[in-house]
């Protein structure tokens, strides 16, 4: 399937990746082909792939309707990365459900294609998918987030480089390859929708036009969260704009969501997966949930805690936790 002249043709992939603006669907964006290139390209006779579906957030399902539907594609996309970069070892790194239901059939497809793919069960909750943790997950350490740089793509995974992409950015690839990218990502909606589902749509959508395609443009006041549980809140006229990170669309009622219960929820995600690295995320999430009530909120102690979070914490889980609170109280309570 990928032969001809070897070297010219791993090079040609990159550049169709490049050119195809891919971009890393795990939240950070950043573009595929160029990390692709830094892994290639950096020094050292041994390098590793790594495919992360840990899907961590609770918003967030289009990892386990991949895996459902597009396994075949997402081994192919691993292969050809596996040539390009010139390695022999591979990683499928799985939420604990998602190992459990689709390990048979990964490994069936990995024993087809002759591949040394090893499937790694995730063993931790939502921190346990930030990239540096995964890494040090799979070398059996503790599972906290490490200081960046050096990056994976020169000092990943037993201190060699290595690529890491989430499993639909690893979807994508072949139809890269071969000519079929149509420049889709896939939007997981949820919410007070009819409609709720991971649908595969073109990038360039806003977010209004995808409810209104969907069936999910709700008959009542409401308002959304994008991206993902770190997402930011938008009401019904900022709906203009196309959807960021994960891809995620969850739709609230106005009339029915209590702002405080929706942000105690958050915080109750936040602090059950916080890794407790630093001091500043875990004792701030603490402070924060303190706050959250209609008889304890005070804005002054609000923004004094989320500048903190921001500006000290290690990883980028409490540098982002700020971002729905601040638009939510911004936008719902003081609008």
């Amino acid at each position: 399937m990928y032969y001809g002249n070897k070297k010219q043709f791993m090079l040609d992939i990159i550049e169709k990746i490049k050119k195809s603006g891919l971009r890393g669907r795990s939240g950070s964006g950043f573009l595929t082909g160029l990390k692709w290139e830094m892994v290639k390209n950096a020094p050292g006779t041994k390098k590793y792939v790594i495919c992360n579906a840990a899907e961590g957030d609770p918003n967030i399902f289009k990892d386990g309707f991949i895996l459902r539907n597009y396994p075949e594609e997402v081994i192919k996309g691993i292969e050809i990365a596996l040539k390009v970069i010139k390695s022999k070892e591979s990683y499928i790194y799985l939420r604990k459900d998602y190992f459990q239901k689709y390990k048979q059939l990964l490994e069936k497809i990995i024993k087809r294609r002759k591949l040394s793919t090893k499937l790694f069960k995730k063993p931790g909750g939502y921190i346990s998918g930030e990239e540096t943790v995964l890494i040090r997950a799979i070398e059996g350490k503790s599972l906290e987030p490490r200081k960046k740089p050096p990056y994976p793509t020169t000092d990943g995974l037993f201190n060699l480089p290595t690529l890491i992409n989430n499993i639909e950015t690893f979807y994508f690839v072949p139809q890269i390859v071969d000519g079929r990218y149509k420049k889709t990502r896939f939007y997981s909606l949820g919410g007070e929708i009819k409609n709720s589902g991971v649908y595969e749509l073109s990038e360039d959508l806003t977010i209004e036009t995808i409810l209104k395609m969907t069936g999910n443009w709700p008959r009542f006041k409401f308002f959304v969260q994008v991206g993902g549980t770190t997402g930011e809140i938008l009401l019904e006229n900022e709906l203009k704009q196309k959807t960021r990170g994960l891809g995620g669309i969850i739709v609230y009622s106005f009339n029915k969501t209590d702002p405080f219960i929706l942000m105690n929820k958050w915080i109750d995600f936040f602090r059950q997966e916080n890794c407790d690295k630093c001091m500043s995320c875990r004792e701030g999430v603490y402070r924060l949930k303190e706050i959250l009530t209609p008889s304890k909120f005070d804005n002054k102690i609000f923004n004094d805690l989320v500048f903190i979070l921001e500006k000290t914490s290690f990883c980028p889980l409490g540098k982002n936790i700020s971002l729905p609170f601040k638009s939510l109280i911004k936008k719902i309570i003081n609008g």
